[in-house]
């Protein structure tokens, strides 16, 4: 198991550890217990958090809610989001090696986190060109548990932070899944393209170098969180502790 080191700007927590999985189809939704998403844990064991998830149960199923990343019916990593701060207190995912070229899709978000009766696919927040009720849609979903792409525009001082980078997902879908506002903190711009980026690509090598199953293919898994703090960003998103 390989432990990241602690950073002055935000603690971010990234795990790494080699196991053999395979992944069982199921259907896509923010599940109701985090047990519909352990394909994502090292021996479908979670994280213990004491006062938030202990044992494998959430303590305050109103405020933290467990959300198998689904992005065109294809379920990619794992978040336990905090709605009351509008940030995910981790991001599971099984790191199989980089699967190319980083792309540029549109910032989503998660509309079961709202409302009912959504398929469980992420759904962009791209702002439409032009005025029409079926593409504006996704942008006027009123985000009152979760943060929104609105609240990161035309801010310099921050970046959205992935916690699930998009340089490790294994193929397209899985890096344009990491691009989803439930998988993001605000960083600094600094500390973002520094030391994190740094420290992302260093646990980058260590799984890659050590992380390799019986059939000499990349095989581990990465949990990476962030610990929040009393400040807050447009005075709804939490900045993460300093």
């Amino acid at each position: 198991m390989v432990r990241g080191p602690s950073v002055k700007v935000q603690h971010l927590l990234p795990l790494a550890a080699v196991v053999l999985l395979y992944i069982v189809p199921t259907e896509p939704e923010v599940v109701a217990s985090i047990a519909e998403c352990l394909d994502f844990f090292l021996h479908q064991t979670p994280p213990n958090i004491p006062g938030i998830l202990e044992k494998g149960e959430i303590q305050d199923q109103n405020r933290y809610k467990p959300i198998c990343q689904t992005l065109n019916d294809k379920r990619t990593f794992m978040t336990l989001y905090d709605t009351l701060n509008k940030i995910p207190l981790f991001s599971a995912a099984k790191y199989r090696g980089d699967g190319g070229k980083r792309p540029m899709p549109d910032w989503k978000i998660e509309p079961q986190l709202e409302q009912s009766g959504h398929n469980g696919n992420m759904k962009s927040q791209k702002k439409p060109k032009r005025e029409n009720k079926e593409k504006n849609k996704n942008e006027n979903i009123n985000c009152n548990n979760q943060a929104r792409d609105q609240d990161y525009r035309n801010n310099q001082s921050f970046d959205r932070g992935h916690l699930f980078p998009s340089s490790y997902g294994s193929d397209q879908i899985e890096k344009m899944s990491t691009f989803t506002l439930t998988n993001i903190v605000p960083q600094q711009h600094k500390f973002n393209t520094g030391r994190w980026n740094r420290m992302e690509n260093c646990v980058k090598c260590v799984l890659n170098k050590f992380c390799i199953n019986n059939n000499e293919k990349i095989e581990g898994f990465i949990i990476i969180g962030a610990l929040p703090s009393n400040s807050s960003l447009n005075n709804r998103i939490n900045m993460l502790r300093e």
